[in-house]
């Protein structure tokens, strides 16, 4: 083949693999709301720095003689100018299933090497079928697997754009962060699959839609209104997090002074006990400029978790919420610790525990999820962290749910507690009934002495009792609590000069 012939060759090459399935295709998943895969990279991407790695890289189907151009694209851009791998499904190709492995083998979650992100954008019904009949074939699929036994070696993002079954989602599974567009399906097989298989009938938002993610597994990290949102959410979290294990997340300058005082909390935190009030409240308050990132939203409420930033520097926040059964913690909040404690140390983000629990919630149901074995999960992940630890008792502060909260024997590197706190074992009307009730009983009158042992209870949980035996740091003005947070987290780091921690939890199993 002379020179013209080959410009010309790979000319008619290109047009295919930029034509993905066609115009037709391309007209009907418009019509369904979406934008195309390459539009979905370029939402994501800084403006005109997107590689793409293998564009020629096109196909036969066995018995065919047409050219297909891949069905997953793949390449590398820029984000904030930091490099991210990027990976995105066409499903105007084949639906977007695995057909013509190269750009599976080269894209998606396969052992990082670059030191940079990873992000996928799923739209798949899972391997392409008739390429892999057959025992040859089944064998063949091979690079999920090699996939799940990498370590968090750099952050593993997926945006669910689509539905998605089969592949992309033991990528979600295996991912640090994941995002689904509402309307789509994230499941292990599809409604079709399981009508013939298990004659069961059921529609993809009730197997897998975003309500049941959100609220039931807690396999979603977030949700997006559409393409573009998923990509901008996608870029918001990269934001908080370093490109790789041995790195710490960038430091994003602030007009927000490292000394302003937390007014505000000395309304928001209720002087009655019995008082609710929200803990986001108290977050927006500490933290730069007000601005915070939840992870989980709707999925176990009683808890918070959040990315946010201290004097610049990023900081995983795990809350109570005491307006959710009082911030009592079940199996699904020990769940959502687990997994964002394993995430922060794993990335080098200091942990930041704010502590308002009557303890865990106890109950038949809870007892049937397993929450003494999801607790003590939580307990194993805490004692293995290696990032700095600090702890800040905001009110309540109950029993091992406090120490869960990174309280008492936590090996945490500060301990404060606002002048707010009441920290005890169990709840002063619980203790009452149970360690006093022949005292109370005894009495001529059982509502005056029950009242007076409840005044006595209180007054041995103050938190400045715990300060005189050692067992807090410090007693907070709520106005100080920005401030001495940032000069603690100031103070580790001028002992270690970076939080770069041991990683002693990147082979703990993504999820739960």
């Amino acid at each position: 083949m002379d020179k013209q012939a080959a410009l010309d060759e790979s000319k008619r090459r290109r047009a295919i693999a930029l034509d993905g399935g066609g115009p037709e295709k391309i007209a009907r998943h418009r019509q369904r709301g979406h934008i195309t895969a390459r539009e979905r990279i370029e939402a994501l991407v800084d403006p005109g720095t997107f590689i793409e790695v293998g564009q020629l890289g096109l196909f036969q189907l066995p018995g065919s003689e047409q050219l297909f151009p891949a069905s997953k694209l793949h390449g590398y851009g820029q984000i904030g100018g930091r490099w991210v791998s990027i990976q995105s499904d066409d499903s105007t190709v084949l639906a977007g299933t695995g057909a013509g492995g190269r750009r599976v083998r080269m894209g998606g979650f396969s052992p990082p090497a670059k030191g940079c992100p990873v992000v996928r954008f799923g739209e798949s019904g899972g391997v392409h079928l008739q390429s892999v009949q057959g025992s040859i074939g089944v064998l063949a699929v091979t690079y999920p697997i090699r996939g799940l036994l990498n370590p968090r070696l750099v952050p593993r993002i997926i945006g669910m754009m689509g539905n998605c079954f089969g592949d992309p989602t033991w990528q979600a599974a295996n991912s640090d962060f994941v995002v689904q567009v509402k309307g789509t399906c994230m499941a292990v097989s599809g409604p079709r699959v399981l009508g013939v298989a298990l004659e069961e009938k059921t529609t993809p938002e009730e197997l897998g839609g975003w309500r049941v993610h959100a609220e039931v597994t807690g396999q979603v990290d977030a949700f997006a209104e559409d393409d573009v949102h998923c990509a901008r959410i996608i870029r918001e979290f990269l934001g908080y997090m370093p490109s790789n294990c041995e790195e710490e997340a960038p430091r994003v300058e602030t007009k927000d002074p490292a000394s302003r005082l937390t007014e505000n909390l000395m309304t928001i935190i209720p002087d009655d006990p019995a008082q609710t009030y929200n803990m986001l409240d108290v977050i927006r308050a500490i933290v730069d400029d007000g601005k915070f990132f939840l992870l989980k939203p709707f999925f176990a409420p009683a808890l918070n978790v959040c990315l946010a930033r201290l004097n610049g520097w990023t900081v995983g926040i795990i809350a109570n919420q005491p307006q959710v059964d009082n911030g009592a913690i079940g199996p699904d909040e020990c769940d959502k610790a687990t997994d964002f404690i394993v995430m922060c140390d794993s990335f080098n983000i200091p942990l930041l525990f704010l502590v308002d629990t009557p303890g865990f919630a106890g109950g038949n149901v809870s007892e049937q999820k397993r929450l003494l074995t999801k607790s003590m999960h939580w307990l194993q992940a805490l004692s293995l962290v290696t990032v700095p630890k600090l702890t800040l008792i905001v009110r309540k502060a109950y029993g091992m749910a406090a120490t869960a909260m990174c309280g008492s024997n936590s090996t945490q590197d500060f301990i404060a507690a606002l002048t707010s706190a009441d920290i005890r074992s169990i709840s002063p009307e619980v203790a009452a009934v149970t360690t006093h009730r022949e005292r109370i009983e005894r009495s001529s009158d059982p509502a005056a002495e029950r009242q007076r042992v409840l005044q006595e209870l209180l007054a041995q949980s103050s938190p400045f009792q715990a300060a005189s035996a050692g067992g807090l740091d410090e007693i907070i003005d709520p106005r100080d609590a920005r401030k001495y947070l940032i000069e603690c987290l100031d103070s580790v780091r001028g002992q270690r000069s970076d939080f770069i921690s041991r990683h002693l939890m990147q082979i703990w199993p993504t999820g739960f």
